[in-house]
């Protein structure tokens, strides 16, 4: 792209008019595609029970319609990643498990349950992908009669006499999913292993998930022929990646079997622990697993939109490798949630009217799903106006995409270099652009 001459322009008029542009110039922004980052693995959310039940309330041509909005390459979002729970977390109808009471032998493993409504889901969205879907399971907790407190909710930590049974229990999912279809990419050890919630919780400390991965978790998916599934560490907020990365990367036995870290974006905007992160440990991966806002609907709120992209931007530029959303589908009350934590999604659906609602996120992780592709690599680029946020990828077929937020009240007219490739573009106010090169 670069500034367009006419003919009624004399050589004189149009020397002119640049010299306007670059009088109006605020700011510059020049991308290096020569310089590479991290590759880049996807985007999706999570296919939990109540977006699933969500979906089955409404008719057949309301679903197919709303599936395409996520998972179609041309009209949709393009998504390609997924996250599933292993059995219940809050966003199920209730809390439940694979097995029965007391069961050590996982002889009555079993997922009947998630072939009601979350397999069939998982299903539909695959034809409609024109790539692989990976996916990544995490368990919210153990099964009850292995915690110390008894309980599926309210934290509690695994008892160590059922740490070996419980490392059974994952490959035991992954091997029943997948005789039903579904290829499971990696698993996380624990979801957000510091928080002590009032629903499916179970806490470990930093020493206590390396431990486990040592001495229990690897060595039952590598004796299942699962050592290529990817295990990832952490799943909980980035403010802490750092010191959880360390005490599991540090131990070399613990760190053999660990892909990366999985991390969440409440409690802080910290990006420089994830860079951090990196940084220390330039061979191991980093994905975005979860993130929402909070506290229910929020409907007609560019806000939430705004909070998207400017994590989205602040993780990309911190190595993160792809971005994993959570809820696919939530009623009109944010739900349902089997204890009141409710939330909203990119995509509500008004279940009484099948209204189907695009939320403000939904429009702003669309300016990175849909241009970044599997496989691009992040790219170098620098900009003068730090009140920008900027951040810039090369996909497979060379096309370079450049994504720009103004958060900001005042329109910012800029210059844009891509590899010596220039354009003159008006950032507007409380904007987020896509420019594709």
């Amino acid at each position: 792209m670069k500034h367009f001459r006419t003919a009624k322009y004399t050589d004189e008029r149009f020397s002119l008019v640049n010299e306007k542009i670059n009088d109006m110039i605020k700011t510059r922004i020049a991308v290096d595609s020569s310089v590479k980052y991290q590759k880049i693995l996807g985007f999706g959310g999570a296919f939990t029970e109540a977006s699933a039940y969500n979906l089955s309330r409404i008719s057949k041509e309301k679903q197919e319609e709303a599936l395409k909005l996520y998972f179609d390459p041309v009209v949709g979002l393009g998504y390609n990643l997924g996250r599933v729970s292993i059995h219940s977390c809050d966003f199920s109808l209730g809390s439940y498990s694979y097995v029965d009471d007391y069961d050590e032998s996982l002889d009555s493993f079993s997922i009947d349950r998630d072939k009601w409504l979350v397999i069939p889901f998982i299903k539909d969205a695959m034809k409609l992908i024109n790539d692989e879907l990976l996916i990544l399971a995490s368990p919210w907790t153990p099964v009850w009669w292995m915690k110390d407190n008894k309980s599926f909710i309210k934290g509690g930590m695994l008892l160590d006499e059922y740490k070996q049974v419980w490392a059974r229990y994952y490959p035991k999912f992954i091997s029943a999913y997948e005789q039903e279809g579904i290829p499971i990419w990696g698993i996380s050890v624990q979801n957000e292993p510091l928080a002590t919630q009032r629903w499916d919780s179970c806490i470990y400390t930093k020493e206590a998930e390396r431990d486990f991965v040592r001495d229990h978790l690897g060595p039952a998916m590598h004796e299942a022929g699962y050592q290529d599934k990817k295990i990832l560490i952490w799943d909980h907020n980035r403010d802490c990646l750092y010191q959880r990365a360390k005490t599991v990367y540090d131990d070399p036995q613990a760190n053999k079997y660990v892909w990366g870290a999985a991390f969440h974006w409440y409690v802080s905007e910290d990006f420089e622990q994830v860079g951090k992160t990196h940084q220390h440990y330039p061979d191991k991966h980093l994905l975005f697993t979860e993130g929402c806002q909070e506290g229910g609907p929020h409907f007609n709120s560019w806000e939430t939109g705004e909070r998207y992209g400017r994590n989205m931007i602040g993780d990309f530029n911190n190595y993160t490798e792809g971005y994993i959303d959570w809820n696919l589908f939530l009623d009109e009350t944010g739900g349902p949630n089997h204890v009141n934590n409710l939330c909203d999604a990119p995509v509500m659906i008004k279940i009484w009217h099948e209204e189907i609602v695009k939320q403000s996120s939904y429009y702003y992780i669309g300016h990175f799903s849909k241009f970044v592709k599997r496989g691009a690599y992040r790219i170098s680029h620098y900009h003068e106006d730090k009140k920008l946020m900027v951040t810039s990828f090369i996909n497979p077929d060379q096309s370079k995409i450049l994504i720009i937020q103004n958060p900001t009240e005042e329109d910012i007219p800029s210059l844009i270099d891509v590899d010596g490739e220039e354009a003159f573009v008006l950032i507007s106010k409380r904007s987020i652009s896509t420019f594709i090169f």
